[in-house]
């Protein structure tokens, strides 16, 4: 009987004492450990798949209706189903932007850093005065802070993947854009430059490693393209498969060229298989088990923005 009262003596006493911290701003870590240092990698993004014949026809039509000069960017974001915009992942922002014949996107910059995956079509982004041309496979990158602007001087539209790292600024918010005076900064032609990947060059890396299954990392003076994002491309020879690979980072991929399937085992063990062809786009969550499977008899290459240097720059 007394160690009954004291049990409810002692409930008493802790009800009491939790109810006396929040008028202090004060809360029990002890009542959310499990939260706070999971047992596992826990991201809310799951893995989806844009396809690029159900993207297209509405890129166009916003081409169609939205003027470049109201929209500055003319964008459809790639929002995650489990979150909101600006998550592709929990870590990545990626969204579909157009250029239409004679238009430009004018000369602003930003505290993100950005890169891009050029799709379909061919224009110019300059960068801190350094105009580069665009053209199917190459990727760009606009560092922090770097005057930029696009234009499309061709006949057809230029369709590009972009990639920032957004979503970090919903923690620390200190993005935020300056646009410049006049719709161009002044710049000069720059074939080759530091903050263009052309794609020819990706491809005889991947084609010279030997195997059937070969990745190039994109890089700069030997460093990833930034300290938060990077890129990787990788090829997959006809009918190969690759072994299961684990990673503590997300991946937006994007199929250049090739059909397969990407088998995903999330963290959570729920499992996934997203079927890709050329154009198409996908993520993979933080933390997940992945294979790739190239289901034709052509080789596949993909290219993916990964937010592997943030986690590695946090040791």
């Amino acid at each position: 009987m007394a160690q009954s009262t004291k049990n409810g003596n002692d409930a008493a006493e802790m009800a009491t004492y939790l109810q006396s911290l929040p008028g202090h701003h004060l809360e029990p870590l002890w009542s959310k450990m499990n939260a706070m240092v999971p047992p596992k990698p826990n991201p809310k993004a799951v893995p989806y798949i844009w396809r690029y014949t159900d993207s297209l026809p509405l890129l166009m039509k916003a081409a169609e209706i939205v003027p470049a000069e109201e929209a500055e960017r003319r964008v459809l974001m790639l929002v995650n189903p489990s979150m909101e915009s600006p998550y592709t992942t929990d870590t990545i922002y990626g969204g579909l932007q157009i250029v239409q014949p004679g238009e430009i996107a004018p000369a602003h910059r930003h505290t993100a850093f950005a890169a891009r995956f050029i799709i379909d079509g061919k224009g110019f982004t300059a960068v801190e005065g350094k105009k580069m041309p665009l053209q199917r496979g190459d990727v760009i990158i606009t560092p922090s802070w770097h005057w930029h602007d696009h234009g499309n001087e061709s006949d057809s539209p230029i369709i590009w993947l972009d990639a920032l790292n957004l979503p970090l600024f919903r923690f620390a918010p200190v993005n935020y854009a300056e646009l410049y005076s006049e719709s161009r900064y002044p710049s000069t032609h720059c074939e080759e430059c530091e903050w263009r990947h052309p794609w020819k060059t990706v491809e005889q890396s991947l084609n010279a490693q030997e195997g059937p299954y070969a990745v190039y990392h994109y890089t700069i003076n030997g460093k990833p393209l930034s300290a938060t994002l990077s890129a990787q491309a990788e090829r997959i020879d006809g009918g190969h498969s690759t072994g299961p690979a684990q990673e503590s980072s997300s991946f937006m991929y994007h199929c250049y060229e090739g059909q397969g399937r990407t088998e995903i085992e999330m963290s959570s063990e729920a499992k996934e298989s997203i079927s890709w062809t050329s154009r198409d786009t996908f993520v993979v969550p933080a933390g997940s088990r992945i294979r790739h499977i190239n289901t034709s008899t052509e080789r596949a290459y993909l290219v993916a923005f990964t937010d592997r240097p943030l986690l590695e720059n946090l040791n």
